[in-house]
Order: structure tokens, then sequence, then C-alpha cells
């Protein structure tokens, strides 16, 4: 590829950090707010990004976002089809390119959306919760449907855990370039978002396999229905505060990836090559 498709493809990645990293520090504010009743909400991210047509001009930066998604999506897609930070060929590496690439399909989805929202072309869509609940009913009528359900609860649970572990082990700035008197910051700053992420997965995924065990569709919830659920819970306002402040963290340290996570695109022929690979 040439040197300005290279860059073509960095500046997409950093644009689509920052558009993930604006979208959960309004998850993660917003639920804040709740948390300690001063306004606010416990949406998710379609709900969250809504709240910018609220403000003036709204609709341009709703806009932005939604192109910066999509372009998060398109190098999730990248990044996992040709292999772009070197994960190989291993199960936990192939793994980590599968979660890339589904990863890529949601954003751009919730990219779609917002798009559609900022353009007033429709509505957004569902809500996170009602989104989650209606694939879950439609997979629960296919053959073996409660068996994909439960095993769909298990991945989440499993993605929930490794971020946990992320948290626990501390590695979440080795593919960053931050500066020496930053680094522990950041650190610190990853961390808790990753922390907060873990929870977050880990109900979902619970609710997914509550949903198998029962074959009820209406017992799932997405990210809004997580953190409602730990606001129900005793301190549920504790609960809720630590773990929105994390999702907030955890888009400041998007921020921090658009500015300083090293990105390696890929040359044109290596793509072709692992298109070409897969296809076989």
């Amino acid at each position: 590829m040439r040197p300005d498709g290279r860059q073509a493809l960095e500046l997409l990645a950093r644009l689509g950090y920052g558009a993930r990293g604006i979208t959960y520090c309004l998850v993660g504010g917003l639920a804040v707010l709740a948390a300690i009743g001063v306004g606010g909400q416990t949406g998710g991210s379609r709900s969250a990004l809504l709240i910018l047509l609220e403000r003036p001009f709204g609709w341009i930066l709703l806009g932005l976002v939604a192109l910066g998604l999509a372009a998060f999506a398109l190098w999730r897609v990248v990044e996992a089809v040709t292999d772009a930070d070197g994960y190989g060929r291993s199960a936990k590496g192939l793994a980590t390119r599968a979660g890339h690439l589904v990863s890529g399909v949601i954003y751009g989805g919730l990219g779609l959306s917002m798009m559609r929202a900022a353009l007033g072309r429709g509505t957004a869509g569902s809500s996170d919760d009602q989104g989650a609940r209606d694939w879950t009913a439609w997979l629960l009528q296919q053959p073996f449907g409660q068996w994909l359900v439960g095993a769909v609860g298990l991945v989440v649970i499993g993605a929930g855990l490794a971020f946990a572990l992320k948290a626990w082990k501390g590695d979440v700035t080795r593919r960053l370039s931050v500066p020496h008197d930053a680094r522990d910051w950041a650190k610190r700053v990853g961390r808790f978002g990753y922390a907060a992420r873990a929870l977050t997965f880990g109900l979902i995924g619970g609710f997914l396999i509550s949903a198998a065990i029962a074959s009820r569709s209406s017992d799932v919830k997405g990210l809004g229905g997580a953190l409602q659920a730990l606001r129900g819970e005793p301190y549920g306002w504790v609960l809720l505060g630590l773990t929105a402040a994390g999702l907030a963290a955890f888009g400041v340290f998007g921020l921090v990836q658009a500015r300083y996570r090293r990105i390696d695109p890929p040359d044109l022929d290596a793509a072709r090559r692992a298109v070409k690979d897969i296809a076989r």
C-alpha cells in the first residue's frame, strides 16, 4: 500500500478510538450523574449518544461521532483480517481477532444508526436492551437456540474475564507511546476502565445464560440494563457510581489511545493475502 494509504488507515484507527472514547465518556458520565441523583441516565451507547441531539448543532456532533464509529468499525475489521497487531494464529490470537471482528460489526451498526439519527432519516433504532432482546428472541427460535444463546453468554463472560485479567495485570499501556511522566496515570485510568467493562460484560453474559435456561428473551439486558441492575442492588448508587466512573475512565483511556497508541497499518499485499487465506 502506498504511504498515503497507510496514513489513511492510521487516521481511521485514531478517529475510531477517539469516537469510542467519547461514547464511553458519555455513557459513564451520564450514569455517574444518575448515581448521585442530579439527572443523567443509565442507558446504553445509543441513548447516551442521542443526548447530543439536545445540544446546539448536536446533529453535527452526533454525525462526527458516527463517522468516527464507522472508522473504528472499518479499522477493527482490517485489524482482525490482516492481524495488524500480530496476535498470530494461536487459539488465543484467533479468539482475540474474532472478538475484534465482532466488535467491528457492532460499532458499524451503531455508527450507521447514529448517522441516520443525525441526518433525521428515521430513528436510531431500538434501545440497546431491546436490540439485544430482539436478536435473542430470533436466536431462540433457531434449532438448538437455547444452546446458542447460552454459548454467546459464555463468550461474553469470557470477554469479561479477559478484561478483568487485563485490569489485574495492568497490561493496558503495552501498545501506547505515552510520555514517561504520564504512563502511570494512563495505566491507572486504563485498569479502572477495563475493570468496569469486565463487570458489565459479566452481568450481560449472565443475563444471556439466564435467558437460555428459561428460553425467555425478556431476561436479556444490554449495557443500560446492566447499569440499572447495579442500581437496584443494596448500596446500588455506590455500585453504579463506581462502575459508571470506570466506564468514563475507559472513555478517557480511549482518547489517550487515539493520540498515543502505536498503530501499524498493513500494506495492501498483506491484506490481500489475509483475505485469500480466510477464503481457503
